[in-house]
């Protein structure tokens, strides 16, 4: 099994979008706590808080892309009529004026090929940024981490830590974290990487091992289980390990509240996925592949809920049942736009850059026809010496006798039949 450590990721791309979206998350945390006073539940209000701001800062993208698709759907009968007026025609000539057509269609409705790619391209890396913030909040967010200060101190300071340690890395899931190497620094941070991810009975074993620390364990525990829960669920930990401690005598309550968590998670996506408007026409491809799209997604989405940590499943959750209240405000406001006037306007911005690729192929045709008269002048050039020079021959032979150039021809027949000898 490879080396897991859960200390920030350093990975070259999504390292610093993590580190970003933590330090957004921390700052609301504390917002939270200095507002309300509360610890409780408070990284799970932060979470929903954080969705509504990453959603309302996507919801320009949103609009967008709900236009690109009402557009797209309008357009379909017309881009059918291309693909069907060049079916089976794959001749250079025939593939380019489809092209054109194609892209000329798209420039009338004001839309672009790869336009409902670009959302889907910001939220993966935030989605893959969050999985790694969720699955080591301590490690992102300053006033979590500084929960666990005291006690790491003192485990740290107690001779052979690194022993009684060895064997809760195990009960926290975890594998190969060394506490003999590395900074000082770097041993503290994998020391709470495995006291964040502690179920009960491995704080209870703790207490064993270190019992001069007692009273810290104590109260760290207590202000854990304060902030990082929500409800009875560790927001780090995944559904399935829930369900087994719960299964293993944790309780049925744990086992419920785990279930739970990917089947919301599920209809949330799901309901999404109905108020989001699709093609009528059961006959496009595209639509069909919409259609398996929203069967699929959702159930994708049940199905990893179980293996991802339980913060990011509130992040789905939260953002599905934005994303649905977004999209009744979105369908209310197409119902009364007129789209027949967006296509208009984008006709005249259409023939605009019709106009200037015209003026381009203008001038390219320019360009070409100069260098055409270039080549055809030369060429006429060429042809004129030759002329010239044929009868230059032609006249040195009708030459008067006894003239210097009847003289000059028997000087030349004279050294030609030397050179043949």
């Amino acid at each position: 099994m490879p080396a897991i450590f859960l200390t920030a990721y350093n990975g070259t791309f999504i390292g610093p979008i993590a580190r970003g979206l933590g330090w957004i998350m921390d700052k609301i945390y504390y917002l939270i706590y200095s507002i309300c006073g509360i610890h409780g539940g408070a990284i799970s209000i932060a979470i929903i808080l954080f969705t509504i701001i990453i959603y309302m800062a996507l919801l320009p993208l949103t609009y967008k892309q709900q236009k690109f698709s009402m557009l797209t759907r309008k357009m379909q009968p017309e881009m059918q009529a291309i693909q069907k007026k060049y079916k089976g025609k794959t001749d250079q000539a025939s593939m380019q004026a489809m092209q054109e057509e194609t892209s000329a269609l798209y420039d009338k409705y004001g839309i672009s090929p790869m336009g409902s790619c670009v959302q889907l391209l910001i939220q993966m890396p935030i989605l893959f940024a969050l999985y790694r913030v969720f699955y080591n909040i301590p490690a992102y967010l300053g006033s979590v981490k500084g929960i666990f200060t005291g006690l790491v101190n003192g485990i740290v300071g107690t001779s052979g830590f690194d022993k009684a340690l060895k064997p809760l890395v195990e009960t926290a899931h975890l594998s190969n974290i060394d506490f003999t190497s590395g900074t000082k620094t770097e041993i503290k941070n994998h020391v709470i990487d495995v006291l964040y991810k502690l179920p009960d009975s491995g704080w209870a074993t703790l207490k064993k091992d270190f019992p001069a620390l007692t009273s810290q364990i104590n109260s760290t525990h207590s202000s854990l289980s304060q902030v990082n829960y929500f409800g009875n669920l560790n927001i780090s930990d995944t559904p399935w390990n829930l369900i087994m401690s719960g299964i293993r005598g944790a309780g049925i309550g744990l086992t419920i509240g785990a279930i739970l968590i990917p089947v919301v998670a599920y209809l949330t996506q799901y309901l999404n996925m109905r108020l989001t408007p699709t093609s009528s026409d059961g006959n496009d491809q595209m639509a069909r592949q919409m259609k398996m799209m929203n069967t699929l997604m959702p159930l994708m989405t049940l199905f990893i809920s179980f293996t991802t940590p339980v913060g990011l499943s509130l992040y789905w959750i939260a953002g599905a049942v934005i994303r649905s209240v977004q999209q009744v405000i979105l369908n209310r406001h197409f119902e009364q736009i007129n789209l027949d006037d967006i296509i208009e306007k984008n006709k005249e911005k259409a023939a605009k850059k019709a106009e200037k690729r015209g003026i381009r192929r203008e001038q390219m045709m320019q360009y070409a026809n100069m260098s055409t008269r270039n080549l055809s002048s030369k060429a006429n050039i060429s042809e004129n010496k030759e002329e010239e020079l044929n009868k230059a021959r032609e006249a040195s032979t009708k030459a008067r006798k006894g003239s210097m150039t009847s003289k000059a021809n028997l000087v030349k027949d004279f050294n030609e039949r030397n050179t043949k000898k």
